[in-house]
């Protein structure tokens, strides 16, 4: 339930608008491309990052015939002006759709939305709707705003209104700029912003607000689910600064949303289904990128989880998050 794909051909955004550093590609050898920002380099990607059938091939490896996709945060571009980052959504989105009808067997999709302009990221919602997107996926802030900020509430109730899960990932990491060495954003900022993200929303109301609204965050939580002892005693001790706007403990939210299981690490995600139960946990990858699980859970076959227990992570649970109950 999280993977990312993007289209083989993007149009030049920059020039298109006028300004920025939009992802623009530049297929630079056969099965590759480089992902350029404006003049800067991001990343290299390969075939696998937007051709659908090669990545059908590499997942049935692994028997998974099913891939839930959505766009690369770096392609949000919350900071565009907001009627240029509706177009480069529709782009997306519209690419996004056809994959999906071109291999209804094999995908579901996710949709993004210019979050810096409520109004027309409603509209999009809107359209997605119609087109049958089960949800969308948003990052973790919007230009450093968090996303429990008044501005944001209409579009997680619109959300709520049309049935539309939200996948929350973490990018443009706070503190970024200060670590660049040794891929720190990556390996300490994006568990912070997701963690910020989930407070945020807790700390905001939204999730009290609006309980229907299914929210899920990359990464298995990032580092919320481990510091919840802080977070929750952080709460209790210094309500004046935590609990101004929504009196209700964070611990009590604990398994009233979803998370992926992509932790790398057996134990850790042992402890996060003893928190969160076993029918909030789904399996996420972030494939194609390295730091996600390519061999896709299968480190969680050899956990000697229960049978049930396997069938909620490996679907149910994906089922019940885009769908309200499978």
């Amino acid at each position: 339930m999280h993977t990312h794909l993007l289209p083989e051909r993007l149009p030049n955004f920059a020039d298109k608008f006028g300004y920025g550093d939009f992802i623009h590609l530049v297929h630079h050898r056969p099965g590759f491309a480089r992902m350029m920002k404006g003049d800067t380099f991001f990343r290299e990607i390969a075939s696998n990052c937007w051709s659908p059938e090669v990545r059908i091939g590499e997942y049935l490896h692994f028997k998974t015939p099913v891939q839930v996709v959505c766009t690369i945060p770096v392609m949000f571009s919350y900071w565009a002006k907001p009627a240029d980052c509706l177009d480069l959504s529709m782009f997306l989105n519209d690419h996004l759709a056809g994959v999906v009808e071109d291999f209804p067997e094999h995908y579901i999709a996710l949709g993004t939305i210019p979050m810096q302009d409520a109004d027309l990221a409603i509209r999009e919602l809107e359209r997605l709707k119609g087109l049958g997107f089960p949800g969308v996926q948003i990052g973790s802030n919007v230009n450093q705003l968090n996303l429990g900020e008044p501005q944001f509430f209409p579009i997680f109730e619109a959300c709520e209104r049309l049935d539309l899960a939200v996948f929350v990932h973490p990018w443009e990491m706070m503190g970024e700029a200060d670590m660049r060495k040794y891929w720190l954003p990556w390996l300490v900022g994006m568990p912070a912003e997701t963690c910020r993200a989930a407070c945020s929303l807790i700390f905001g109301g939204v999730m009290e607000r609006l309980p229907r609204l299914r929210f899920c965050f990359a990464h298995a939580g990032g580092s919320f689910i481990p510091t919840i002892g802080r977070i929750q005693h952080g709460f209790n001790c210094r309500p004046d600064l935590v609990a101004v706007d929504n009196p209700v403990p964070p611990r009590d939210y604990l398994g009233r949303f979803w998370v992926d299981s992509a932790t790398h690490d057996p134990q850790l995600l042992r402890y996060i289904l003893e928190v969160v139960g076993d029918e909030k946990v789904c399996l996420g990858t972030d494939y194609p990128f390295p730091l996600g699980d390519l061999e896709i859970g299968s480190f969680i076959e050899d956990m000697n989880l229960s049978q049930a227990t396997l069938e909620r992570i490996f679907y149910k649970n994906t089922l019940a998050w885009l769908h309200g109950g499978g």
